[in-house]
């Protein structure tokens, strides 16, 4: 059970996640979306290892948003939480179900995989059809007797929904209803604003969770705002994946290779792995 504590003193793997939650020193997560991201970011002294639905998505051969076999995603999970040492976040997107019963069976198994944390999003479903799902989640969970941290993530912000007049004051009434149906943390991307951020700190209950890129304030900055957590969500997939393109540019443009000055030397990377299995 992932409640307890282990039998060495040490808290289990959900109570160390629930623990890094916190302003004073933001939960900083490079997301990934395979073992080798995993192994990289944990070798770097990540406390913990989130993934990118996107990421996960693009790498399986999917659009993101909802558009990938649920089995593909919890495969990838499974793997990664198992090669890595560290807590385990995951992001399911809306759940991986159409209703919330099916989204309960994604968390049961997501659970099963070694998976402490999960990240559910609104998108433009109504707020109450998240708060099904949500409270859903948090009955697997009680059944597999595991303290899973629900990220309720809502993208008010993000997808521009609703008047801006209103948005912070409707993204707050919609925190407060995820929270009600069991969420832990409040995941708001789209916003950097340092008024915004402090404001939705402010009228949050539960840790909340911002979304950083380049120009956006660093992690300390958005810790004294109030942020208990910062993520880059599906940006590391996408930088990775243009110094894919500039590589294959640089090869079939002018020929060169200068822009692999920057790869991590092939005896270091190769050494986070196994030598056999």
């Amino acid at each position: 059970m992932n409640k307890t504590p282990r039998h060495d003193g040490s808290p289990s793997p959900a109570a160390l996640f629930r623990s890094l939650h916190t302003s004073a020193r933001p939960l900083a997560l490079a997301n990934v979306w395979d073992v080798a991201g995993a192994r990289v970011v944990e070798a770097t002294g990540a406390p913990a290892i989130a993934t990118t639905s996107a990421g996960v998505a693009w790498a399986l051969g999917a659009a993101d948003g909802d558009r990938v076999a649920r089995g593909l995603v919890l495969d990838v999970l499974a793997r990664i939480a198992s090669a890595v040492a560290v807590p385990v976040t995951a992001d399911i997107e809306g759940g991986y179900g159409q209703s919330p019963a099916e989204v309960g069976e994604t968390v049961a198994r997501v659970l099963d995989a070694g998976v402490v944390g999960v990240n559910i999003e609104d998108g433009t479903r109504p707020p109450r059809a998240l708060a099904e799902r949500i409270g859903a989640a948090r009955e697997a969970a009680d059944r597999a007797g595991v303290d899973l941290f629900v990220n309720a993530r809502t993208d008010t912000y993000l997808l521009g929904l609703g008047d801006p007049a209103t948005r912070l004051r409707d993204t707050l009434a919609r925190a407060r209803a995820y929270v009600d149906a069991g969420a832990d943390g409040v995941f708001v991307p789209g916003v950097t604003d340092p008024e915004v951020v402090a404001e939705l700190a402010e009228g949050l209950t539960v840790p909340l969770n911002v979304m950083a890129g380049p120009g956006a304030p660093s992690v300390a900055e958005l810790g004294a705002l109030g942020a208990a957590r910062v993520s880059l969500g599906s940006g590391v997939a996408q930088a990775a994946y243009a110094a894919a393109r500039r590589a294959a540019l640089d090869l079939l443009g002018t020929g060169g290779y200068d822009s692999l000055d920057r790869a991590i030397a092939y005896p270091e990377l190769n050494a986070l792995f196994p030598a056999t299995r």
